[in-house]
């Protein structure tokens, strides 16, 4: 069961794991704030499949709509990737001590449980 204080972690994951959302992101963080139009010409779908991959993501929070008159411009929302990074920090300090673990076993051996050396 998923905890209360990872549903957005969990949400944002979701989001993230589809090939089409991941370039939604990466276009909007390389482009600026695009309009829906725009995004959907760069895809091989439907404007209508582009724009249920952005709700999702809007659900998410990784993206946000601001409406001028007719055009819908999508903007890249960064503070969510901030909970994915966290979650990433967190594997990589198990990994980090898990290595120096290895590092110090095959430099020093394995230590002995009586505290003497056995060569």
């Amino acid at each position: 069961m998923v905890e209360r204080s990872e549903l957005p972690l969990t949400e944002v994951l979701k989001a993230a794991s589809d090939p089409t959302r991941r370039a939604i992101l990466t276009l909007l963080a390389q482009n600026g704030p695009t309009r829906v139009t725009e995004l959907a010409a760069r895809f091989e779908m439907s404007l209508n499949a582009v724009s249920k991959h952005i709700k999702v993501l809007e659900s998410a929070g990784l993206v946000s709509r601001r409406t001028l008159w007719r055009e819908h411009l999508i903007e890249v929302q960064m503070a969510p990737l901030a909970l994915m990074d966290q979650w990433f920090a967190g594997l990589r300090s198990i990994w980090a001590l898990r290595l120096d673990a290895l590092d110090t076993l095959l430099t020093q051996g394995e230590p002995n449980h009586d505290g003497h050396d056995h060569e």
